[in-house]
């Protein structure tokens, strides 16, 4: 049994910063991939990003440079920074997690209820 649970979306200016968080929870169950998949209006789910049980991280093409993805092997615990914020982030943004490494392709098992993150002046 997983559950993930997100937290830190919200409304933020443009060029402004934001960190989400999801805590998993897992009962006999190791997860190797975590990660974060966004869903704007009208759009397709993409990926955000991805890091492996071993730090090895993944960014998709238009975060590249702005977002930065942590993990705490302790706590279960991923996060994502979001930094110089733009108004094409606005999405609600879903932690996404996986025992091998699914979450890297966008296809991990386990998925967060999502948070909102509206990025607008």
């Amino acid at each position: 049994q997983v559950t993930l649970m997100e937290s830190g979306g919200g409304l933020v200016r443009p060029g402004g910063s934001l960190t989400l968080s999801c805590v998993a929870s897992t009962t006999g169950i190791e997860l190797n991939a975590m990660g974060w998949l966004r869903q704007g209006p009208g759009d397709q789910r993409e990926l955000v990003a991805a890091i492996s049980k071993g730090g090895v991280t993944h960014y998709g093409d238009p975060v590249k440079g702005r977002f930065t993805i942590s993990r705490d092997y302790l706590k279960n615990t991923v996060y994502l920074r979001m930094d110089n914020l733009k108004p094409e982030d606005t999405a609600v943004y879903f932690c996404n997690a996986d025992k091998e490494m699914g979450t890297f392709y966008g296809l991990g098992q386990y998925w967060g209820q999502g948070t909102q993150v509206t990025v607008s002046s």
